[in-house]
């Protein structure tokens, strides 16, 4: 009763310090890449993030977050609040059937921005179409570099630089304009960075920045480091931009990473050494940091254990704002603001992952689990809190009773959703694979250079290259092209064939050489 009493008081205050402003207002920062490991107060040992340590300690830090292992099926959810079965088509787009939070919140009248990374297709309206305002983004209509002398698209009009400017420098202080162009009225602001996306870059706070070339792949860890503690740095001036304004206490923040970290991407995590898991289904691919900060109404210094999904974060946004979520949407997820003040909620005992980038009718896997134990829909049993990297399958015949009613739990949620996909969103898929794309708003698709590639020579075996690409990074590595190959005696041979300037990676532009070459 106190604490709920203090964030009311707290509340009242912000409404009287800015006069017409009645509601608060919400920032949602997704980092591109980011994995548990990578947050120094997670246990994190390679990498400075001080700024979200600190809103780690005067806020809520979760534990147990999971998400998708790859960025679009992630951010597909994270928007919609709804689980990719139910409405994800293919890698690099949303629906345009779907409602996401920025619809929403435009609808209650807030003032809606997303600055970042888009990937979601759509053309140039589709940020509009799905409720924002303004737009600063990356690879909304193509794909250019991302951060030195980056091509950007803002609000409709494509733009490229050439002064060694900084990509995420140009999104941040489009997004710290519109705080302050809109601080005398209620706001969304959706961030989903840039970084720390490879290729593993220098950053303009590295001393080889100007000099610095870029390289793709995630096989060095190269600037990493550099990259991480950007990212805290600019999400410490959207911070201080907010005290500035004196809108801090007013304003719900909450981060999260998109996925795991780089795949192959080596870091120290509570005194061992892990490497970043994207594209795979072990919590390195799912597992990441998430923070939620508000003064006087988050926290302080709670650490939520709770299974917490990216489809929960659309009703919770609306219940801080006080935005209505229509029944017609039929979410999945559920709204975990009573833990974020302090109070036990009603958790899910679990989650639910059904995964499959380039979408269809099949998941690539699927599977429940929770902190402990994670059950696959094809029967493998893993204790996942004592084997992360899910070496050693559990056996029946040794379970104790705590992990056999656990797997019976587990089973049941498996159940709940073995009903087939919707048609409609398995066409979509089939389309893309096909070489079209419906549904869309504009019927231009994204330059992006492998579907473009795939798209006007079917030959040329670009779709075998997107497929093989699991993380969807432009390059294939080992691990990813072994897992593909249907020849394992003799994949080594292959790749080092495909691989053809010894960077232990193979581009687009290598694969395609190779099956290309005429039969002799």
């Amino acid at each position: 009763m106190k604490q709920r009493l203090i964030a009311f008081l707290a509340l009242a205050l912000a409404v009287t310090a800015h006069g017409a402003t009645t509601k608060p207002n919400v920032v949602l920062i997704l980092i591109d890449d980011f994995g548990y490991e990578c947050l120094t107060a997670n246990g994190g040992e390679s990498y400075k993030t001080p700024v979200m340590d600190q809103l780690a300690a005067t806020g809520v830090r979760f534990e147990q977050l999971h998400v998708q292992p790859l960025c679009t099926p992630t951010r597909a959810a994270l928007m919609t609040g709804r689980i990719n079965k139910h409405n994800y088509t293919h890698f690099g787009h949303l629906d345009p059937s779907q409602k996401t939070f920025g619809n929403l919140f435009k609808d209650a009248g807030y003032a809606t921005c997303i600055t970042g990374k888009w990937q979601l297709d759509n053309g140039l309206q589709g940020p509009a179409h799905f409720g924002f305002d303004e737009y600063c983004l990356w690879q909304l209509v193509r794909r250019p570099g991302r951060y030195k002398n980056p091509g950007l698209e803002i609000n409709g009009k494509e733009h490229d630089y050439s002064d060694n400017e900084y990509g995420p420098d140009l999104v941040s202080d489009y997004a710290l304009d519109f705080i302050q162009r809109q601080k005398d009225k209620p706001f969304l602001l959706y961030y989903p960075m840039m970084l720390t996306h490879s290729p593993y870059d220098a950053t303009p706070d590295s001393v080889d920045y100007l000099e610095a070339e870029s390289k793709e792949g995630t096989a060095k860890k190269g600037h990493f480091p550099d990259m991480v503690a950007y990212a805290d740095k600019l999400i410490g001036k959207l911070i201080a931009k907010l005290e500035e304004l004196k809108l801090r206490e007013n304003t719900a923040v909450l981060i999260l990473g998109d996925n795991g970290t780089g795949r192959g991407t080596p870091s120290r995590f509570q005194g061992r050494d892990v490497q970043g898991g994207k594209g795979s289904s072990t919590n390195w691919g799912s597992r990441v940091p998430g923070i939620c900060n508000w003064p006087g109404h988050f926290g302080p210094n709670v650490i939520c254990r709770d299974m917490i999904d990216p489809i929960d974060y659309l009703p919770t946004m609306c219940e801080v704002a006080g935005v209505k979520v229509p029944a017609e949407l039929k979410i999945d997820g559920q709204s975990f603001l009573p833990q974020l003040r302090g109070e036990q909620g009603t958790p899910r005992s679990a989650h639910y992952v059904w995964y499959n980038p380039t979408g269809g009718a099949e998941a690539k896997f699927e599977f429940a689990h929770d902190a402990n134990y994670k059950l696959y829909a094809d029967g493998r049993f893993f204790n996942v809190a004592k084997d992360d990297l899910e070496k050693a399958p559990l056996d029946e015949v040794n379970l104790d009773e705590s992990a056999k009613a656990t797997k019976a739990t587990l089973k049941a949620i498996l159940k709940q959703h073995e009903d087939p996909r919707e048609d409609y969103f398995v066409k979509q898929a089939d389309e893309m694979k096909a070489g079209g794309v419906e549904g869309s708003i504009e019927k231009k698709p994204m330059k992006k250079q492998a579907i473009s590639v795939a798209k006007s020579d079917a030959k040329s075996g670009s779709n075998r290259f997107l497929e093989r690409d699991a993380n969807h990074d432009g390059k294939i590595n080992w691990e990813e092209f072994l897992e593909s190959a249907s020849a394992k005696e003799s994949a080594k041979e292959r790749f080092e064939m495909f691989d053809q300037n010894k960077d232990g990676m193979v581009s687009l532009k290598e694969f395609s050489k190779q099956v290309r070459k005429p039969s002799k």
